[in-house]
């Protein structure tokens, strides 16, 4: 889809998928909204792909929902706003739960604002790079609305729920040194070295142990679910699938025998 919401790429067992409203800072409308679900599920189910990248083209990654389209639907009845809201919200929904849950490393590069469901949709990646100009709010709360996409979960879990309570609440702004300081994201770099700085960790995971990856990713998204007792039993169950592996075989052989490891996802 060349000209269309989201662009996809796909090069060494990496997917690209570049937000593309520039002009409008990237403003999620439901064009976006249908498209970035259906590239994310497109790229879960694609057995080449072994890494994901999620980037935004111009300045800013994303500024939240298009509050001209949300002015518009003031003017209807009652149930038809909430069924137009409801369609956009199970979408953008659908879109987090599958960055959550596939079996692959999604990787978040951050420059200019991820505010609304930018940040939101920035939180439920599972590493994220942002450049020096990058400041992050929730926004909602400007609006009169609660949070949505996924944020009231991961929130609490990345940075406690007084932190939590504090960035729904006030809507402040955040600017990427403190957003990394509190684990929010992972790693600040110069606006220059963003692309090849994401380029070079996005390699990485994608000529990793993708099998384990998948597993480790799996078992920390569930570990705040678990009590001590199942998530020991999940590890357990982890490790010796992953024993099971061509990958497992070739990171033991490469560490005896004192070379780097190639590992191929099976």
């Amino acid at each position: 889809m060349p000209d269309g919401a989201i662009l996809i790429s796909r090069e060494g067992g990496i997917a690209t998928l570049t937000l593309n409203r520039p002009a409008s800072r990237n403003l999620l409308d439901m064009e976006m909204a249908l498209a970035l679900r259906a590239c994310l599920d497109e790229v879960a189910i694609d057995a080449s792909v072994r890494a994901v990248v999620l980037q935004a083209a111009g300045k800013h990654f994303m500024v939240g929902g298009d509050v001209n389209w949300f002015h518009g639907l003031l003017d209807a009845a009652p149930t038809e706003r909430r069924t137009q809201l409801n369609r956009m919200i199970d979408e953008v929904h659908g879109a987090i739960g599958r960055i959550r849950s596939m079996d692959k490393p999604v990787l978040c590069a951050v420059r200019g604002a991820a505010a609304g469901f930018g940040f939101s949709l920035m939180a439920a990646c599972d590493l994220v790079v942002a450049d020096r100009t990058a400041f992050f709010t929730l926004a909602y709360s400007g609006l009169g609305a609660s949070p949505d996409g996924g944020s009231t979960y991961s929130l609490p879990r990345l940075l406690g729920p007084k932190r939590a309570m504090e960035m729904a609440l006030l809507n402040e702004r955040m600017d990427a040194h403190k957003a990394q300081a509190l684990g929010l994201i992972n790693r600040v770099v110069e606006a220059a070295d963003l692309d090849a700085t994401v380029a070079d960790l996005a390699t990485r995971l994608a000529t990793g142990p993708t099998l384990a990856f998948a597993r480790t990713k799996r078992l920390i998204n569930e570990s705040l679910e678990h009590s001590l007792a199942e998530q020991l039993q999940a590890e357990e169950r982890g490790f010796l699938e992953s024993s099971l592996t061509g990958d497992f075989a070739e990171g033991v052989r490469a560490f005896v025998e004192k070379r780097m490891p190639e590992f191929h996802g099976r």
